[in-house]
């Protein structure tokens, strides 16, 4: 892996993406909200693991699509990336890891101290960090470290549970909160499986790398959580392709989603992706109120100050 890393670097002196990571994670983030959004309305129709297996396949097409246009539009055709066994061990490492987070978060669900589990999920951002360090070696600075602090801590003021639940050591320390750590873990290591297999893929472009990774991904997901659904589930696939105008919404913004966070894990650090993809939080806050038409709480406020001025600090560090 080292003379891939290398080789990484040696490119990277060649284009400048120092800044052009910041729009894709903002449209990833966006997206992405607007994919959950679609995903909630389909979960109480078709139950949580065949709205989760929506996004990979009606994902699909769309990011075939997008793989077809790249290799068609430019004069002079890219050429194939090399996928060796290391490529796909690195998808494949993400691909499970994103299906059991979604796994450990319906355990929480079934708990009573849910809102703590969903806390806990959110120090993925600094697990991505440790996970990076230790498999990638992507060091971040000191200031980058502080940074992610910063946004994780505005996080959690967002999402920290009822008054109750927060003063209750039992909540802290249930099967409850254990789900919420090893979710946000297991998000860690898709997202640190995902950047793995950009790294060792060594495409031309970043684009290339995306929507590659994607493709692989999502193929593997379909089969995997496919099979599970059609042969574990009262129903089977039946009703996802009844729901297919909701799911092809779905779909098409999560596979947008999913290109815009790969191709971001082919400019810049995982960690320092995951900490700007925070911002999604931001976005699905001003749905909510806009919708609702609610008021921010004192407490809310700061933690998106926070969480804000952590982003604004991972951008001007150029996610050194």
């Amino acid at each position: 892996m080292s003379t891939v890393f290398a080789a990484q670097q040696a490119t990277s002196t060649l284009i400048d993406y120092s800044w052009l990571w910041v729009p894709v994670v903002m449209f990833a983030a966006l997206a992405q909200t607007v994919r959950n959004s679609a995903q909630r309305s389909l979960t109480k129709d078709l139950g949580t693991l065949p709205a989760t297996l929506v996004r990979f396949l009606y994902g699909l097409p769309f990011a075939l699509a997008w793989l077809v246009l790249l290799y068609a539009v430019p004069s002079d055709t890219p050429a194939v990336p090399h996928m060796s066994a290391a490529y796909f061990g690195w998808i494949a490492l993400g691909a499970f890891f994103q299906v059991a987070a979604t796994a450990a978060l319906l355990l929480a669900m079934k708990e009573r101290n849910f809102a703590v589990a969903v806390t806990l999920s959110k120090t993925e951002v600094l697990q991505v960090a440790l996970f990076g360090a230790v498999f990638l070696h992507e060091l971040p600075t000191a200031w980058a470290l502080f940074s992610m602090v910063l946004a994780t801590a505005g996080v959690l003021m967002l999402s920290l549970p009822p008054r109750g639940q927060m003063l209750s050591a039992s909540a802290w320390f249930s099967k409850s909160a254990m789900h919420g750590l090893i979710c946000g873990a297991c998000f860690a290591l898709a997202t640190i499986g995902y950047r793995g297999a950009a790294v060792e893929l060594g495409a031309q472009t970043p684009w290339l790398s995306g929507a590659w990774g994607v493709l692989v991904a999502q193929i593997m997901q379909t089969l995997g959580l496919g099979a599970w659904v059609q042969f574990r589930t009262e129903r089977g696939l039946a009703p996802i392709f009844r729901a297919w105008k909701i799911s092809m919404i779905a779909g098409s913004m999560g596979a947008a989603a999913s290109l815009a966070w790969f191709t971001a894990y082919a400019m810049q650090s995982a960690a320092s992706v995951r900490t700007l993809g925070m911002v999604e939080v931001v976005f699905s806050y001003a749905v909510s109120r806009k919708v609702f038409s609610e008021s921010f709480s004192r407490a809310e406020k700061f933690g998106i100050s926070l969480m804000l001025a952590g982003l604004v600090l991972i951008c001007s560090l150029g996610g050194r």
